[in-house]
């Protein structure tokens, strides 16, 4: 027989590991990665390239973390260029210092230096992703950013058999800073990719038969494989990495279930296809429940313009396991048209919150601030003396309310160490409406001309139109540097509009850190009388949304993350020609309200 006392001191034991075991389930978990920046030889399309990688690899290195953890990347370039990653779709509450988009909140990260990004999660949950944010370098540096549930909690839906990443992605046979540079240069289209990629791999694309010194070698591209078990169930975690175009996905004859979208979960629907943009990712489950064989997994491009664009499809294999006879032709999903505008809206207006106690919505319902933005590709004068390949012998340009609004070769941060000043979120020449608030070292400077900065981004576009016949309207745009600065705690609405000039085409908008939700998106232009339709239930909580052809999106958000973040349209193209701004979200009064500290090093910026 155990004495009394024992039995005590055995249950104070056992309360007393019952806590530290909820206190360790509960604390965040802290990680560690290092990225190397290398240039990488890799064969595709019968040519071989050498190209920017992380660690070797195309796709980059996984990020596997959980819910509310704290990452730490350190960077070593040893590449040839300046470069800089950004955590995409990670909110990173009060540090922009590690947000990563070059020349916005870092200068790059030089050649033979490194920099350790902290990389701080929140309420995000699902799948994101990581790339780098340097002109056209992220067509070869990303990778996905895979955040499970905390532990002692899981999924809202059953558990998957297994999980595979899949990376939808961009070929170019060229050189990727050559290419943007030229077309920067002429004023032209850049060259469009030459193939599109999942994990890496071009597939089976039109049978390409590839000459050899001796014979011919038919090597159309290496396809990526996946094996299903019978019966059960596989969550797919799908990135769009590709640069210029949205894309179409399905698996033929099995259905997908969306569960979550841009690291947050969504009401589950089964389709037949997914309409997924560049910057979005989505968590898919599929059911292994057709007669063991192979099926087509397939990408294909989205494009509803008149310019050119990369018409490629991609193929990955679905192989069962066990003994079949293969199938002599193996089956293709039955996929929208490339141009089918329908299809691509039809499929986003099933995104639903999953709006549930555990993971609740809270969408801004009174409104403080209402911004109102047109979206639209146009020209720019040629310069004196050259030619220019854009129309009309033009300069191709993309603006946000009519203005090319971070002409950012014009731009540089400059870091001055160990100097505060009162001055925030992060630009010096804001300091006569900014109060009693610390900036860290650092500035924005235009080759040393003051005043480089207007806080007047307008609120509101010059009316006209915006989808009808724009015959009379200006397809040129205005130069500036101007950005949006929001008051801290202000509940945001801020709407898109796309319009007819130049060249209307779908917009992937995407916010740095926020995620926001989408309460309405349709055709045409936008009006007041469409608020009554907004969804204000369970709207789903993204971090970019494909603004429609002709048509427009309405989203909100809390402002209650202070610094400076990006803005952009996440068509490479179309960021790289100016559709892109800065949103400044000032400080607030409390501690919890303001900026952290600037890392004691950042990179050094260079004239």
């Amino acid at each position: 027989m155990v004495p009394l006392k024992v039995n005590f001191v055995l249950g104070l034991l056992g309360v007393a590991f019952l806590n530290i075991l909820v206190l360790c389930m509960a604390r965040p978990g802290v990680h560690y990665y290092d990225f190397v920046l290398k240039e990488t030889n890799f064969t595709r399309l019968c040519s071989t390239k050498s190209m920017l990688t992380v660690n070797g690899s195309f796709p980059g290195p996984v990020i596997q973390v959980r819910r509310g953890d704290l990452v730490y990347v350190n960077v070593h370039n040893q590449g040839k260029y300046g470069v800089t990653i950004h955590w995409h779709g990670v909110k990173q509450p009060r540090n922009p210092w590690s947000d990563g988009p070059e020349n916005i909140t870092q200068c790059p990260i030089q050649p033979g230096t490194s920099f350790t990004y902290k990389v701080i999660l929140s309420d995000e949950e699902g799948t994101l992703w990581w790339h780098a944010h340097s002109d056209w370098s992220r067509a070869t540096v990303h990778g996905a950013f895979v955040i499970l549930p905390k532990r002692g909690t899981t999924y809202p839906f059953a558990k998957p058999y297994k999980e595979q990443i899949i990376v939808l992605g961009s070929w170019f046979k060229e050189d990727l800073k050559a290419i943007i540079d030229e077309a920067l240069e002429t004023g032209g289209n850049p060259n469009t990719s030459n193939a599109h990629t999942i994990n890496g791999y071009t597939g089976v694309v039109n049978a390409t038969v590839c000459p050899t010194v001796i014979f011919y070698l038919p090597v159309a591209g290496k396809t990526f494989h996946m094996l299903f078990s019978y019966g059960k169930t596989y969550l797919l975690r799908i990135v769009n990495a590709v640069m210029n175009d949205e894309q179409f996905f399905g698996i033929a004859n099995h259905k997908l279930t969306v569960v979550g979208s841009d690291g947050a979960y969504t009401k589950p629907f089964t389709t037949d296809y997914l309409f997924i943009t560049p910057g979005q990712t989505m968590d898919v489950l599929v059911t292994a429940n057709q007669s063991p064989s192979k099926y087509y997994m397939v990408s294909t491009p989205y494009f509803d313009s008149f310019a050119e664009f990369d018409n490629t499809s991609v193929k990955a294999i679905i192989e069962y396991e066990g003994k079949y006879s293969p199938p002599k032709s193996i089956p293709l999903p039955n996929l929208p048209a490339y141009n089918n505008e329908s299809a691509a809206q039809n499929f986003t207006v099933l995104l639903r919150s999953l709006a549930s106690k555990e993971h609740p919505v809270n969408v801004p319902k009174k409104i403080t601030k209402r911004i109102f933005i047109t979206i639209s590709l146009n020209l720019l004068p040629c310069p004196a003396g050259k030619t220019c390949k854009g129309p009309f012998n033009q300069t191709m340009s993309a603006s946000l309310n009519n203005i090319i609004s971070l002409h950012l070769k014009l731009m540089y941060w400059e870091h001055i160490t160990g100097i505060y000043f009162h001055y925030s979120p992060f630009i010096r020449a804001f300091n006569q409406y900014i109060q009693d608030n610390y900036i860290e070292s650092v500035f924005f400077l235009n080759r040393g001309i003051n005043g480089v900065f207007g806080k007047n981004f307008p609120n509101q576009p010059k009316i006209f139109d915006f989808t009808g016949d724009v015959t009379n309207i200006s397809q040129y745009t205005t130069q500036g540097t101007k950005v949006i600065p929001i008051e801290y705690g202000e509940k945001v609405e801020l709407v898109f509009q796309g319009t007819a000039i130049q060249s209307p085409e779908n917009h992937p908008m995407h916010l740095h850190g926020f995620s926001f939700y989408l309460v309405g998106i349709g055709t045409g232009n936008f009006s007041k009388s469409d608020i009554k339709n907004y969804n204000l239930v369970d709207p789903p909580e993204v971090n970019t949304i494909g603004i429609p052809r002709k048509g427009w999106a309405a989203i909100r958000f809390t402002a209650n993350n202070p610094g400076v973040w990006f803005m952009h349209c996440h068509l490479e193209r179309h960021a790289s020609w100016g559709m892109d701004t800065v949103i400044i979200v000032k400080e607030g009064r409390t501690r919890a309200s303001r900026m952290l500290p600037p890392p004691a090093y950042m990179p050094p910026c260079t004239i």
